[in-house]
């Protein structure tokens, strides 16, 4: 286990499954935010490829997020499009609704950065997150992550364009926090 301030990156258990399908990919809304394909239901036992892993795939790392404390599931974290040759990857998470406002996210990131960065070498690693996310552009930045642009109306979500800000952080700029 990848271990944070306050959280821990893990392996994701098949009985991770039903409940990051439950909290997190059947809330339309909340799917429809964190995914760039249009939410569609999948019926209980069904493969998801939101929450299966797939080991042979070696661009993207599923983890799931727990609570250090008592090592409660409170989301997933993915290091994706994982490019050898470049060097890059991009970052994802998304934490179930109970275990928001409670710092998680910053603390996660700070864990896929270190992981990116000193696990894999990764040279940079890139966030793309809708304009009107606080929470992430705010754990991001305060994981020295900077905001490099914005791609206007990019993303459709429930019905409307919305705009996504793109950011990033070089291996050279990434400051580790005290347990990294």
């Amino acid at each position: 286990m990848l271990r944070g301030d306050t959280v821990g990156l893990r392996a994701r258990y098949e009985e991770d499954i039903p409940v990051l399908r439950a909290e997190l990919w059947d809330d339309v809304v909340n799917s429809s935010r964190a995914d760039s394909r249009p939410w569609r239901p999948i019926s209980p036992g069904a493969d998801d490829p939101r929450l299966s892993v797939d080991h042979q795939d070696e661009g993207s790392v599923k983890f799931s997020v727990v609570e250090l404390a008592g090592g409660t599931l409170v989301g997933t974290a993915t290091l994706w499009g994982i490019d050898t040759h470049n060097r890059g990857a991009h970052i994802g998470l998304g934490l179930l609704p109970a275990a928001r406002g409670k710092g998680y996210g910053t603390d996660v990131v700070a864990v896929l950065c270190r992981y990116g960065f000193v696990v894999r070498g990764l040279h940079r690693l890139q966030i793309e997150t809708l304009s009107d996310n606080a929470a992430m552009l705010r754990a991001a930045e305060r994981n020295g992550f900077v905001r490099e642009g914005v791609l206007r109306s990019s993303a459709w979500v429930m019905g409307e364009f919305v705009d996504e800000v793109l950011l990033g952080l070089l291996a050279t700029e990434w400051q580790p926090a005290s347990r990294a």
